[in-house]
């Protein structure tokens, strides 16, 4: 068989695999910007196979950079197409613990990072500024790629990561084989967010607030435990984690940069803290709020208690290429590669063959 036909054997094999999605909603026809109406469905059982649930990744790894060393778990065979899966606030890899091995039983090499200022992820240098500017935080998946020597890969995120996800998608296209990202489009004009919205909808974002205060300042630094078990319950509000679960997790947040990473993305977004002048080219392109042609699947949990959460009409035209979109029912909160992996990663796997 030639280097071809083995291709599309794999190719094959990897849609056995996962079978046919079968949580659509709405599917977008491809190369159009407006979704059809369809049913709402949960994560296929018929279909894509069970997760067993994981308790760990194989030992993390490190590597340098641009500013940071970052800490990372690599699943799956070396020489297999890459993937790479990026965690929220305040959440960490361990979103992924379950859909990282479906996917790395699938073929896929699977690198899941910790942001900066999560986990093992350390500034190479004590006079590097803090910054947690969105196209900062999303530069460190780029370099990361580079010195993985990684030249695509399918970028699949939610929360910060998906903005991360949507980020590259823009800005670096041709790194970018396919898109997932979770709660949809989540690049914003920072100018745009400065104007008020009613009384009932600041209230969503009152973490936000908080944070622009000193006081918010050093309760974070203080309760960062409670905080985020506070906001697991609020995002998932069906989601019944144990501890051990969201201790699990917790731990990536006493990264001695934690604090000033979240408190400086909160700031910058509303405009009450600087960034560098280096990331000025990227974020006036950012502003421009532009359309994603790189092949996408954008996916909600039905149960989302996120202030972000929207209905995918909201953002559908953002996306002017192969597109789809996807409801995933049955209680699904924000963090829903953790909450429904299959389903996850049974849109990685699609995002791949858009």
């Amino acid at each position: 068989m030639d280097a071809a036909g083995k291709q599309r054997e794999v190719d094959q094999q990897r849609r056995n695999f996962f079978g046919t999605a079968a949580m659509i909603m709405s599917t977008i026809p491809l190369g159009m910007g407006l979704p059809t109406e369809g049913k709402a469905a949960g994560p296929s059982k018929r279909h894509a196979p069970t997760a067993a649930r994981q308790t760990s990744f194989a030992p993390l790894k490190q590597i340098d950079a641009g500013d940071v060393s970052v800490g990372y778990a690599e699943a799956g065979p070396a020489d297999g197409p890459a993937v790479v899966l990026l965690h929220g606030w305040p959440y960490d890899i361990y979103s992924f613990v379950d859909a990282a091995p479906l996917l790395a039983s699938a073929g896929y090499r699977v690198i899941v990072p910790y942001l900066r200022g999560f986990g093992t992820t350390t500034f190479l240098s004590s006079d590097t500024f803090r910054n947690g500017q969105p196209s900062a935080v999303a530069l460190d998946t780029i370099l990361m790629m580079d010195a993985l020597k990684i030249e695509k890969a399918v970028i699949a995120g939610y929360d910060w990561g998906g903005r991360s996800a949507d980020i590259i998608a823009t800005l670096w296209p041709e790194r970018c084989k396919g898109l997932v990202s979770a709660s949809g489009y989540l690049i914003a004009d920072p100018a745009a967010q400065k104007t008020p919205l009613p009384p009932s909808a600041e209230l969503q974002w009152w973490y936000q607030f908080y944070f622009a205060t000193e006081r918010g300042r050093a309760g974070y630094d203080k309760y960062r435990h409670d905080f985020a078990k506070l906001i697991w319950k609020i995002a998932s509000p069906k989601w019944y984690f144990d501890d051990a679960t969201f201790h699990r997790s917790a731990a990536a947040f006493d990264n001695p940069d934690h604090v000033d990473i979240v408190i400086h993305n909160y700031r910058w977004r509303l405009g009450l803290a600087k960034g560098e002048a280096k990331y000025d080219k990227y974020e006036r392109r950012l502003a421009a709020t532009p359309a994603i042609f790189v092949p996408t699947i954008t996916m909600e949990g039905d149960a989302n208690g996120a202030p972000h959460a929207a209905d995918p009409s909201a953002y559908a035209r953002k996306f002017s290429g192969k597109y789809a979109s996807r409801i995933i029912t049955g209680g699904v909160g924000h963090n829903l590669p953790q909450e429904a992996p299959e389903a996850f990663a049974q849109a990685v796997v699609d995002a791949d063959h858009l």
